[in-house]
């Protein structure tokens, strides 16, 4: 396979600048972390590790619209990311591209401290759980980024498509490869399984990562591979731990966030913002608005009626107006539905289905849904992944895969009654590489 190699310049992967990067290692931090509790630490860093979730897959998918004006309002790199231009999507200094090194960077660290932190009878327990949520954050912000920056996983391109940089050690000096798909895939893996090893069942507080968690996360890595059956074992390995639903029909619609941050279906929490996701300005799609049934709760509790014809997102996870990024077990519940259904045990994924809708339907209004068909099924699925998920970051790692099985979906947005389009399994859907990495690291840009 053709390796691209070059120098990852510390200061770009890591943080915004130079000046940054070091005040932030010679602020003890880093440098001077020498404990299991300072290791700890290190990764509390709810700023770093939770906060910073990037918008680039939800601004690029069409969960939303903008209308000519608000469109005409935002930056540069937000209209055109928003139009899918293939220059100027990033800003040159902050942007996602460099937080989830910053966040590889940290864990990375992490992992190399407990390197000189002897393992005992009397701290493996600590031990063991810092090592697992190091392994834990390294795996996600990797998938991110293949998710953003790489082509859909295909088992027979995979090894020779290109993927993302795998930065396993803090030393920058160590020249990086932008490794295949299939490495950065198997990195992924490699460390949710140490991960679950490691990880408690529940942790203390779902800003932290935990087995159940883990599972979950490696329950979505593989079903974008489209490894379904090794998908199911782990969904339902989550499942085993933590499988609690919220009832909407306990939650009060007319509020102006109606679901609780750290909610009982919350298995690890993270989440990102982004002006043009604020749900004064994007309007949700009307087409997807519509499959809403008239007794569906999600209507109300996920949507805000704005009088005029439209409908704005409210039913972020994070009770707030940013975007929940987190895992949780409504995904997972689906993940395992998905996968049971294409597995042809259609009697178990229905009745994974009927047990998220029951929990979202006016009550004794719900009829399960029942087919003897396995397409009708899989289909029955992933129409309530489309309307359960939404606003999450997923819908465009979603298409990518879906159209990796023949799914057809095209991409449409009109603007300025121009319509721009994104073709099935197009190059459109890998994103450019930010400039200002291209410019100091000399790697190859996606085409």
């Amino acid at each position: 396979m053709k390796k691209y190699y070059y120098i990852i310049l510390p200061l770009l992967l890591a943080l915004a600048s130079c000046k940054k990067f070091l005040e932030e290692k010679s602020d003890s931090s880093i440098a001077l972390a020498e404990t299991l509790a300072d290791q700890q630490s290190l990764l509390d860093h709810y700023q770093v590790l939770n906060q910073a979730d990037g918008n680039a897959a939800e601004i690029s998918s069409t969960d939303f619209y903008l209308t000519d004006t608000d469109f005409l309002s935002r930056l540069e790199n937000e209209r055109n990311m928003y139009t899918w231009q293939r220059t100027n999507i990033f800003l040159p200094e902050i942007n996602e591209w460099g937080n989830n090194y910053r966040a590889v960077y940290r864990a990375n660290s992490v992992i190399e401290n407990l390197g000189k932190i002897q393992r005992n009878t009397a701290n493996t327990s600590q031990w063991d759980n810092v090592s697992g949520q190091a392994h834990y954050y390294r795996a996600k912000n990797i998938l991110k980024t293949l998710f953003v920056w790489a082509p859909a996983y295909d088992a027979a391109s995979a090894a020779q498509d290109l993927g993302v940089p795998l930065r396993t050690g803090s030393d920058f000096n160590v020249p990086s490869v932008r490794a295949s798909v299939e490495e950065g895939y198997s990195q992924v893996i490699s460390d949710l399984k140490v991960s679950i090893r490691q990880l408690p069942p529940v942790a203390v507080h779902v800003m932290r990562p935990s087995r159940a968690a883990a599972f979950g996360l490696l329950a979505r890595t593989l079903v974008t591979m489209r490894r379904y059956s090794e998908a199911y074992l782990y969904a339902d390995s989550s499942l085993q731990l933590k499988s609690s639903l919220m009832d909407f029909n306990t939650l009060n619609a007319a509020a102006t966030l109606p679901i609780p941050q750290f909610n009982v279906e919350v298995l690890h929490d993270s989440y990102f913002t982004g002006v043009p996701l604020s749900n004064v300005r994007a309007k949700t799609d009307p087409q997807l608005f519509t499959q809403y049934e008239l007794n569906d709760l999600r209507r109300t509790v996920f949507f805000n009626d704005n009088k005029n014809g439209t409908y704005g997102f409210k039913g972020s996870y994070e009770g707030f107006t940013t975007f929940f990024a987190g895992v949780a077990v409504d995904e997972v519940l689906l993940i395992r539905a998905e996968c049971l259904a294409r597995l042809n045990r259609l009697p178990e994924a229905l009745a994974d289905l009927n047990k998220l809708l029951r929990n979202r339907y006016k009550r004794n209004t719900f009829i399960d849904r029942n087919s003897s068909n396995q397409d009708a099924v899989i289909d029955m699925v992933l129409n309530e992944r489309r309307k359960e998920l939404l606003m999450r970051g997923l819908r465009w790692a979603d298409v990518k895969r879906l159209n990796k099985e023949g799914a057809g979906i095209s991409l449409t947005r009109t603007v300025n009654g121009k319509t721009y389009v994104l073709v099935p399994n197009s190059s459109g859907f890998v994103l450019p590489i930010p400039e200002s990495v291209i410019e100091i690291s000399g790697m190859q840009q996606n085409p």
